[in-house]
């Protein structure tokens, strides 16, 4: 509807006073009741009440400004008239306003500290017509539903909309009345169509009715179950309907797209996208502070973070790979032959289902690091898994959800933390596995190191299955005994040896000191450290099979000698013998005294444990006996297969006693020990050296010195084979000794002994303990 020309507002003013309001629009006829507190719409009253009592009222923008800007301000308003003012105790102004017409502001600008603005008048379109008519009644009858559902719009407000004589005037005061946002009522107060405001006006009166039925709805369904004294869960629970039905979420805007990409971007399996997706529609069901929420969110965290595409290419060259293994790694030859060949036939094929290589040695020796190794030559990444003491199926394939602080389990967690699902997983200590009450490992490995099986690991947490055909597992042991059965028949044993003397000095001077110098920030040539000090470090301070020992004592030399320099003491240091004997103290190993001197009833035996080979010496004492028959006690902490070598070795030599000569005493209580009782001793290979101490104890023959030996017995006094010759031959020589006894049947395990080794000692093998008699006794 136009307005007349004579009352056009650009006509009759030229700058005009603007209050910013915020969280509400005005609408031309119709009376509005604000509280003013702003000091700029302070003033801009203030200078209405001193002119034409007008002010133009325009709507912020973003209703979180409390100080907005011209910039901030929508630019159509409503021009108003200043009804009535009555200033509060606290400064600010209840004021009554009019609306009088709709005006757009062409320019604001500030002025005195307020904002002014050149407006113009909006003129309105449309006519009466028969359509207009029923959006009309139809607004009509859907309010007065909306004012007899909703409580807080007052009833009078009934009147002014029947009583409304044109299509624009309907809109406008319904739209005053009805609790929608603030920008949809700005919206449709810049629409000039009075027929198109009213469409929208009716529109929002229908999405409004709807939000009030289904309210009324909710509150019915509440209080339906839920009683009237149980107030405080009454709310909570009206509060979980309300989210549950209209599916609004505090502080997840954009949660679900964002999962939804990830979940999408991870090229998930079908099978585990499924999963995903399903779990993702429950996230967005549940509340988002609630406790599920939490657990859907880690879950869904988790498959996104999974490589399931992800995967190193192989660039394997084994030419490449062994010019690798030689730099790293010193010696080790037959183990890298075999490390080769594996590659080779993963460069020929693209794969190889083949078995699982399981590294055993002695600590120290470069499983761990050879394993690197591997992976670097193929290109892949590395994970190292250290099943020490794992004794929880869990930890290996992961918790059930179900569990407060559930997780995947080690498998996955390394190869998500990798970023790869084809690494190198190496399965550190894998014979120190233990049983515990919350299932067996063992089994969960089963799984994951099978060919067939593997490209469905199931892991508790993850619930859907995982491809782990493409990862090379490599275990490592100490002792392969320890490892369970079922898992040795799925690996290939690769044993690693005890380096020799030489192999440690070398492996010293090339890798071992240098890497030293450079973690204590120490350059080659500040430092130095001759072959003859290296050499006495391995002979005299140190006995071990690998290197472990030996870096800490060459660490412990950097750092004294990184001291003498940064205390400007020395700018170079020579460690010298006098220098190790002053940095380290004295040799803490000498050569064993009692090697070079024969006793009686004095052996000295060949053993294998986790630390390498190492020689024990076997005393047998003969005394008189406590009761009316001889007695045979065994001390050192033996264990049962000990006990039973010790029983046997004494019924052969009782049987052969002819072969002794004189001086035998059977009538005697024979007492066998093995010193150093607090270390727990076992094994198949001590039968010839306790048969040795009671041969030389009954005879009252010393021993030869200089003589180990190695073997078990059997009551007819067979020598059977025993293994880790290689090691034990290699304890001997370190230990001094000059002769060593095995058994017949290993003199092929000979082979692995380096020459050197050999050169020193005299190898004398034995069928049977007989023959061993005139080698041993003097």
């Amino acid at each position: 509807m136009a307005a007349r020309s004579g009352s056009r507002i650009e006509e009759t003013l030229s700058l005009v006073p603007v209050l910013a309001v915020r969280d509400t629009v005005h609408y031309p006829g119709l009376i509005n009741t604000l509280h003013v507190v702003r000091e700029p719409s302070l003033r801009a009253l203030k200078k209405s009440f001193d002119g034409r009592r007008l002010v133009l009222v325009l709507s912020q923008r973003d209703m979180s400004l409390s100080d907005p800007g011209a910039g901030d301000l929508y630019a159509v308003g409503t021009l108003s008239e200043t009804l009535q003012s009555i200033p509060l105790p606290d400064a600010s102004l209840r004021v009554a306003l009019r609306g009088l017409r709709r005006a757009r502001a062409t320019r604001v600008i500030s002025k005195n500290g307020s904002f002014w603005a050149e407006i113009e008048e909006l003129e309105e379109l449309g006519a009466l017509d028969i359509e207009t008519d029923a959006l009309m009644r139809a607004c009509v009858d859907s309010f007065s539903r909306i004012v007899q559902m909703n409580k807080e719009i007052p009833p009078e407000s009934l009147e002014g909309v029947v009583h409304a004589e044109t299509a624009g005037v309907l809109a406008d005061t319904i739209l005053h009345h009805l609790p929608i946002r603030a920008d949809e009522k700005q919206r449709l107060l810049e629409e000039l169509d009075q027929k198109a405001r009213l469409e929208g006006t009716l529109h929002l009166l229908k999405r409004e009715h709807q939000i009030l039925e289904l309210n009324s709805h909710i509150v019915e369904r509440v209080e339906r179950e839920i009683g009237e004294s149980q107030r405080e869960f009454y709310l909570r629970e009206q509060l979980r309907v309300i989210q549950n039905e209209l599916q609004v979420r505090e502080d997840r805007v954009g949660e679900y797209d964002e999962y939804r990409g990830r979940i999408e971007a991870a090229q998930m399996p079908c099978e585990a996208e499924e999963k995903a997706m399903a779990e993702l529609r429950r996230l967005d069901r549940t509340p988002a502070a609630s406790p599920e929420g939490m657990v859907l969110r880690n879950y869904l965290d988790t498959l996104v973070s999974l490589p399931w595409s992800l995967a190193t290419e192989d660039r394997i060259d084994v030419r490449a790979a062994a010019g690798l293994l030689d730099e790293r790694h010193f010696g080790l030859e037959k183990i890298k032959d075999r490390i080769l060949d594996h590659l080779a036939v993963r460069q020929l094929k693209g794969s190889l289902r083949g078995p699982i290589l399981c590294f055993v040695g002695p600590p120290g020796v470069g499983k761990t690091s050879l394993g690197r190794s591997i992976a670097e030559a193929m290109g892949r990444r590395f994970v190292r898994i250290s099943l020490g003491g794992v004794r929880d199926e869990a930890e290996l394939r992961g918790h059930r959800r179900t569990y407060v602080g559930s997780m995947p389990g080690r498998i996955l967690q390394g190869i998500r933390d990798c970023g790869s699902r084809n690494p190198v997983i190496l399965l550190d200590e894998i014979d120190k596995l233990a049983h515990g009450p919350h299932g067996d490992p063992t089994s969960a490995l089963l799984e994951a190191l099978d060919p067939e099986q593997n490209s469905r690991f199931s892991d508790h947490y993850v619930e859907t299955p995982f491809d782990l055909s493409g990862v090379m597992f490599i275990a490592t042991a100490n002792l392969i005994e320890n490892v369970p059965a079922p898992l040795r028949d799925r690996m290939e044993i690769v044993p690693f040896s005890a380096y020799t003397e030489e192999e440690r000095a070398a492996i010293a001077e090339q890798f071992l000191f240098p890497k030293s110098l450079d973690d204590h920030g120490l350059l080659p040539g500040q430092v130095t450290l001759p072959s003859a000090c290296i050499e006495l470090l391995v002979r005299d301070y140190t006995r071990e099979a690998g290197v472990r020992n030996l870096h800490r004592q060459i660490a412990a030399l950097c750092r004294k000698s990184a001291r003498r320099i940064a205390e400007h003491t020395a700018t170079h240091v020579d460690l010298n013998i006098d220098r190790l004997t002053e940095f380290l103290g004295h040799p803490r190993y000498r050569k064993a005294s009692a090697s070079l001197v024969g006793e009686v009833g004095v052996t000295w035996g060949l053993v294998v444990s986790e630390a390498g080979g190492d020689i024990i010496p076997i005393e047998v004492s003969l005394t008189e006996p406590f009761g009316t028959r001889p007695e045979l006690r065994l001390t050192g902490n033996l264990g049962t297969v000990m006990k039973e070598s010790a029983l046997a070795a004494l019924t052969f030599i009782q049987a052969s006693h002819r072969a002794l000569g004189s001086g035998t005493a059977f009538r005697s209580d024979v007492h066998v020990h093995v010193p150093e009782g607090a270390v727990p001793k076992d094994g198949p290979s001590a039968g010839l050296a306790i048969a040795m101490a009671l041969a030389s104890a009954f005879s009252d023959r010393a021993t030869v010195p200089g003589v180990a030996m190695t073997g078990e017995i059997t009551l007819r006094g067979r020598i059977l084979a025993v293994g880790g010759i290689r090691d034990k031959v290699l304890a001997a020589a370190s230990a001094g000794m000059t002769t060593v006894i095995v058994p017949q049947e290993n003199v092929q395990d000979l082979e692995d002994v380096p020459s050197n080794v050999l050169e020193k000692l005299r190898i004398i093998p034995v069928a049977n303990a007989s023959e061993a008699f005139s080698i041993v006794l003097a």
